[in-house]
Order: C-alpha cells, then structure tokens, then sequence
C-alpha cells in the first residue's frame, strides 16, 4: 500500500474470554493478508505474536500485542489482548485506542465470563462491535444455538453478516449475507446455505432503520439493494445500533476472509482529534527491557508524525525527541518515516513519556483524559533472597511497574516491599519477570496486617533510671499518668509544676515514651490512643540528662502500659462488591463468616452490590475466592475505615504466633 490518508486506517481491538482462539485469529489474519508468511502456534510456543517467555510457557497472553497488515485499500492495526481477567489493563489500553471491537467466542460457549465481562466495558465506552464465532469446525459446533445464545445474552440487536456451509468436520465455507457471495479458506464457492433468503431479511430488518432512505426501501420492497444494504450496515455498526456476527474457524482459515472483507467495508475510519494540521500521539502502552530500554506504543490522533520530531510531552511538561518510528508486526518491528492519524507505531528509548501520556508540538497543550485502569485487589508481600537482590528490587520493580499500570508498590507497615495486583497470577508473572529480566530474586508472601495496640484502663506509674559507674552516673525519675485518648494516635502532656523535673529533660520523657509505644507491649505493633501526662519525677544535679530522662520515660510507659489492660487492634476495611443477583446470597454468607457486618445492598436489573465493613486480615486472599465463587462475575473494591479491637480469642492466636516466631 502506497501512501496511508487517515480514512483508509482501520484500528481493531481483539477481546474475549481465555482459551477462545484470539490470538490464533489474529495471526491467521495477518497470514491471510500476506502481512505474516507464516503461523505459529500458541500450543506450541511458536506464536508470532506472543513474544514473551511466560506467555510461550503459558500459552496464554499475558500481554497485547500489535500486528499491521493491508487489506482491500485498507491499513488494519489489530490489537490482540489477553483474555484472562488478571490482565484486563491490557484489553483496557487497546480498547482506548480502537475504533472497532472484535468479541471473539467459542462457537460450543460463546456466553462465557471473558465475553460478558468484555461487551460491558464495550458498550460502556460505546464502542462499535463485531461478534466473530470461532471454532466452528470443532465436534457439536452449531450456528443456529450459537447465536440464539449471543442474542440471550447481548440483545436482540445482533444479527448474523455471515453464515457458514456446513459445521463441525464438515465446515467447507462461509457465505457472506450482505453481497450474497461465498468462500472456502481461499477460492470462490458456488454454493449458499439454504437459509440465505431468511438470513438476509433478518440483516435488513435490524439495519435499515439506522438509514433513512434504507428503512423506507426495506418497508416498500422488503429487500434491500447490495450497495443501500453495505451503507446501512456501517451505519448501523458506527452507531452501536447494531452487532454484527460472523462465524468461522480461525484454525483452518476458514470464515477469515468474509471478517477481513467486513472490516474494511464496514469498520469506522479514525475520529478526526483537534484541526489535523499538527501531529498529537497517544501513548497507550510501555514496555521495559533491561537491554533494549523502554518501548512506547503510541497512536497518532491528528496530523502527521514523522521519526526524529522534536514533541512535548503534556502531561510533564517535558521535550522528547522521537528517533525511529515503527510498525508493529508481532515481533517484528518495521521502520517508518512518517504515521498518519489513525496509525499505531513504536518508539523506543523515551526519556520522560508513561503509558497515558500525550505528546503534541507545544507543552502548554490539551492532554488527553488518561486510560481509567481497574484498581488492584489482590497483595503479596516481596522479600529479597540475598543482599544483592535487595539492592536492585526498587530499580527493577519501578521498571516494570512502568509496563503495568495495574500494578501498584505499597509500602503499609514501612518496611515490606508489597506489590498490589489484579490476582494471583498477576503477580506470579511479575515475580518471574523480575527474575528473567532483571536477575532479582525474591520470594512472595501475604503481607502482614498492620496491627495495632491501645490501652483500655487509666494508670499513674512511676519510671526510674539509675545507674553509677565511675565519674559520672545517670540518673531520670518521672511519674507518668496513662490513659486512652479516644480518637487521638498519642497526646503528651506536660503537668509538671516548678522545677522537679527540669524543662530542658521533659522532650526527652516524651521521646522516651514514643519510642516504647512503637515497640508494642502485647504483640510488638505499635500503640496508638494513648495520653501521657508528666506529673512528678526529680532529677540529680550532675547525673541527670537527656539519655537518662527518656529511658525513664520508656520504662514509666513499658510497666504502666502492662497494667493499663492493653488490647489489639486491626484495621478495618470497607468492601464494595458488585455481583449478579443469583451470587448475592452466597457472597454475603462468607462476608459474615469472614467477621464482616453488611451496611446495605441493592439490586437493579439483576446486578447487586453489598456494601460492608471486613477485617483486613480476612480480605487478604479474598480477590481469589470472590472470582472462584461467582465465576469470575463479581468484582470489589476495599478501602481502610478505622481500627476495631480484635476478638480476645483470635487476639491470643496472634500474640501466641508473634511470640513464637520471635522466639525462632
């Protein structure tokens, strides 16, 4: 293809449930429009676009990846994201910067939890949608029960643009309804399903009224002219009237054509951004290499972006000087000299620019509302096996975090390196991607809940620090009142009257006592809600100092703490979940087996949410038993409400296990 005018790009995001063959579509589009030479395989670890080791060892996408290829006058950029939900950042980054949604499904499932979840963001952000049924030459693939299921599921705006000639073993070809005509993986076919007339009064009836002079024809002919039918299937689509479905086989090649033909006849150009007459980009993904640096992928949305541009970066304010640009081939990399708007590409080794950033020729510029990534919900806690391996951590961590904006680092406690993610396997590939990429070994563990201790009764306690040993002694002697302070993390008060204590030694008491109180007395968490009031003490004329007053200090708070009926707190967390209606049930049972309290629930139109206050300790692992028990369909969000005291029984087990593990 010659020179690319905006008009002719078409940007198309691959989304769907795990295991439902988007990659292997992906590919054998690329294959089918000479853009790949070749397939791999994602069984086999061959995949051209699943480059990554984990992703070949997994055989799953862990990540997304871009492939450009031409087709009938068109440039397709198509964005393979990974299906599992551990890695929705990825589907939300390409679904930014996508002008057309392909939801691909297995033919024998085709409602599973990855689709449903993906058609809610889709319609959310009311992006056009196509429905591609895969696999439809396996064992008991039917079209029929397919689609009725997608309809149950989506609603009835979906009709079907395709259909194909025989199912399962016998699946020879697909037909495609708008132009009457038919294919096997690569020739003409001279055949048509017996259902075509049907098939093409359903796609008439569903589209004609999104044109006005179609819907007119339609009701006077009940038919629908090739071109008038082409024109009001992409309006249709464009306005998110309409879901097209076509079916076929992404294995055998089968059904590729007709969705190729469909995107390009049917699919939005670009949405024009600002007067075009300057380039703006969007960078909507970061990738780290210890070697290579970093990799920005980055959409054009106005102008014409040429290599070696000198840009700012608006977000911070910041010049950026782009070297070569590149298109996206799986894992080839193709130099470019200028992109048009509309256009995907590559740059590497940016100083400044994030995933998010927009870069454009002034730094005073608009910049583009940023991509709204899930919050991180699952926590485990990074220990470093070796000195060497503790040196290097924050570097490699900054590095790869910089790749995943779902990931976030926490540091709740001040000295656990903690790393929040989106689920278990998230962060097992982030571990693995710290030691194959960066050489940092760690090991990973449940964070530890940051406990607190507070005291319940009042005392008056006397703290005395004596000590002779040659020259001069040490010598602080203070008498403390203890008592909660509600609402208050520690209040020091100084009641001394005349010169009992000297006024230079009563910040060291203070000292003294803050020192103790982050050491614990129960289970060694520190303690908050505590007034302290100096009331008396004495002090010796030449072994009296600092050093000595703030040990008294220590060991007033230490005995009166002991007898100040000292109990544990733990934080409390504030949980919104939202689930199907049907799950409702259940998961409010385990709320309360998890020592949580309800604070309300509602349910519109067969969605609910539960609102209500859990123990932090209890939620640890939570993000992987809420996925396992509504299937994958219920997602929640936790946020610290305060401190409670803890059950004397469970208090004990804590007490009891610290104990003993300092005792190891």
């Amino acid at each position: 293809m010659g020179d690319v005018v905006p008009d002719s790009v078409r940007s198309i995001g691959l989304f769907g449930h795990g295991g439902c063959g988007k990659t292997t579509l992906a590919e054998a589009l690329l294959v089918k429009t000479g853009a790949l030479d070749r397939r791999g395989r994602v069984d086999d670890g061959t995949s051209n676009l699943d480059q990554d080791p984990e992703e070949q060892r997994r055989h799953i996408s862990l990540s997304m990846a871009v492939g450009t290829s031409t087709h009938q006058g068109r440039r397709l950029y198509l964005l393979d994201t990974p299906g599992y939900l551990d890695f929705v950042g990825e589907a939300l980054a390409a679904q930014r910067v996508s002008d057309l949604a392909l939801l691909v499904v297995d033919a024998a499932s085709p409602v599973e939890v990855g689709a449903e979840i993906a058609m809610e963001r889709l319609r959310a952000m009311g992006s056009p949608c196509m429905i591609f049924v895969n696999k439809l030459d396996r064992e008991h693939a039917d079209a029929e029960k397919a689609l009725a299921q997608l309809r149950d599921a989506f609603g009835s705006n979906l009709a079907a643009l395709t259909w194909p000639i025989g199912e399962a073993a016998g699946l020879r070809g697909t037909y495609a309804i708008w132009s009457g005509q038919a294919f096997t993986e690569d020739a003409p076919l001279s055949e048509a399903p017996s259902n075509a007339a049907a098939l093409r009064d359903a796609l008439c009836e569903r589209v004609a009224e999104a044109d006005d002079e179609a819907l007119a024809r339609y009701l006077d002919e009940g038919d629908l002219p090739d071109d008038m039918l082409a024109r009001a299937i992409g309006t249709a689509l464009g306005a998110g009237s309409f879901v097209p479905v076509l079916f076929g086989s992404a294995q055998t090649l089968m059904g590729t054509k007709a969705l190729l033909d469909a995107v390009a006849a049917f699919g939005p150009a670009p949405k024009p951004v600002g007067d075009g007459s300057n380039p703006v980009a969007f960078v909507f993904k970061t990738t780290a290499d210890p070697h290579v640096g970093r990799l920005s992928f980055f959409r054009v949305v106005s102008g014409r972006l040429r290599g070696d541009a000198h840009l700012a970066n608006v977000n911070r304010g910041r010049e950026e000087r782009l070297g070569q640009i590149y298109r996206l081939r799986g894992r080839y990399q193709d130099p470019v000299d200028e992109l048009v708007a509309g256009e995907i590409g590559a740059v590497a080794k940016l100083a400044e620019t994030q995933t998010g950033d927009t870069l454009a020729m002034q730094a005073d510029g608009t910049a583009l509302p940023p991509i709204e990534f899930v919050e991180p919900v699952f926590r485990m806690s990074l220990k470093a096996n070796s000195t060497a391996d503790d040196d290097h951590l924050a570097g490699a961590l900054r590095r790869l975090l910089e790749e995943d904006p779902t990931l976030r680092l926490e540091h709740p406690s001040g000295h656990e390196t903690v790393v929040a993610g989106l689920g278990e396997m998230h962060l097992e590939v982030l571990h693995d991607r710290l030691r194959r990429k960066f050489s940092v070994d760690v090991r990973m563990e449940l964070p530890e809940v940051p406990y607190r201790e507070t005291l319940r009764g009042s005392v008056k306690v006397e703290g005395k620090h004596k000590k002779q040993s040659g020259g001069h002694g040490q010598y602080g002697h203070v008498w403390l009142e203890i008592s909660p302070a509600e609402g208050e993390d520690f209040v020091f008060e100084d009641k001394i009257f005349g010169g009992v204590v000297p006024q230079q030694y009563r910040p060291a008491v203070e000292k003294g006592v803050q020192e103790a109180m982050a050491q614990g007395v129960l289970a060694g968490y520190p303690v908050v809600g505590v007034r302290c009031a100096l009331v008396d003490g004495s002090y010796h004329s030449v072994d009296s100092s600092e050093m000595a007053f703030k040990i008294a200090g220590s060991l007033a708070f230490r005995e009166g703490a002991q007898r100040a009926k000292p109990v544990l707190l733990e934080p409390i967390d504030e949980v919104e979940i939202d689930c199907p209606e049907a799950a409702m049930g259940d998961i409010i049972g385990v709320v309360n087996r998890k020592r949580g309290r309800v604070l309300g629930m509602e349910t519109v139109n067969g969605h609910s949410s539960v609102r209500a206050l859990v123990p932090q300790a209890e939620l640890q692992r939570y993000a992987i038993e809420l996925r396992s028990l509504s299937g994958g369909r219920a997602r929640f969000s936790q946020r610290f409400a305060h401190y409670d005291e803890v059950p004397a029984p469970i208090a004990q087990q804590i007490i009891q296990k610290v104990k003993a593990g300092a005792q190891r």
